[in-house]
């Protein structure tokens, strides 16, 4: 803590009414673009009753939207937790032509519009493309399909648990590693036994990113799902039709499986981010 911070009590020296004003600010953003929303939500899903409600969540094309996005949710998380640690590993551990590269390819999905991303894998794996055919022809559809799904949905959380991992060893650093193996140890118990246990948290982080990203994805998935009920309609593309129909309360209903998805993983960020302020608190104080 610097000495005219000690001075004055507190790092902030700007007049009350601004302090005021900025922080009422804030919670006047967070009434009307997050908690008025939600509460709209719920109290429209819940207006016509509770058996109305009961009866657009669990009519069999919901259900299928619920079990589709299920699915390619898990998906994504698997793939992404493999691709993730061994990308994090990669690019953190050793040094190679190509780092920078790869590292801006795993940021592509950030900058490419998810509509923009369906488009391709349409033009690639549709049936006029150079791999759909291809894949038509040995009767394996992707587009219009669940595979192409599962596809649009790695595409769009490709990022998330490679970044969270990559920023978080790179501050870790080597040491402890090296020092494992100059001490004997083989890279896999290396692994186990130094490498994931540091990282732990941010992999539980950017599971809970990557869930969220893959439950909430419309643009990628609308584009190559093909909008068949029960069989290519993810909870939000399933929404989107109940809303076209006019069926506004069992739209909201449905919207309430999303909405309790998002409360519950802000809370869970909220409760890793304060283990990890805990950890790096404890680590300072004992490197001082």
């Amino acid at each position: 803590m610097s000495q005219a911070v000690k001075r004055n009590g507190s790092a902030l020296t700007e007049p009350a009414f601004v302090r005021y004003t900025l922080i009422g600010f804030v919670f006047l953003m967070f009434v009307l673009l997050l908690f008025t929303p939600l509460v709209f939500i719920f109290a429209t899903a819940f207006r016509d009753g509770w058996d109305v409600y009961v009866r657009s969540v669990t009519e069999p094309n919901a259900l299928a939207a619920v079990k589709l996005t299920l699915v390619a949710a898990v998906s994504a998380v698997v793939f992404n937790l493999i691709f993730g640690i061994a990308a994090a590993w990669a690019v953190t551990k050793f040094r190679f032509k190509g780092k920078n590269f790869l590292t801006a390819l795993i940021d592509l999905p950030f900058s490419v519009s998810p509509v923009i991303a369906g488009l391709v894998f349409i033009l690639l794996l549709g049936n006029h493309g150079p791999l759909g055919r291809w894949l038509i022809a040995n009767d394996f559809k992707v587009i219009f399909a669940v595979p192409g799904i599962i596809l649009a949905t790695v595409f769009v959380t490709f990022p998330f648990i490679a970044r969270e991992l990559i920023s978080l060893m790179q501050e870790q650093g080597t040491e402890e590693e090296e020092a494992a193996i100059l001490l004997g140890a083989s890279g896999w118990k290396t692994f186990l036994r130094i490498t994931l246990p540091n990282i732990k948290i941010g992999l539980f982080y950017g599971i809970v990113l990557c869930s969220a990203r893959a439950i909430g994805e419309f643009g990628a998935v609308s584009v190559v799902s093909g909008h068949i009920r029960g069989m290519t309609n993810t909870v939000p593309l399933h929404i989107e039709i109940l809303y076209n129909e006019y069926q506004f309360t069992a739209a909201f209903a449905v919207s309430t499986i999303l909405a309790s998805t998002a409360v519950i993983t802000l809370t869970a960020k909220r409760v890793l981010e304060n283990i990890s302020e805990r950890k790096r608190a404890v680590k300072h104080e004992n490197n001082h």
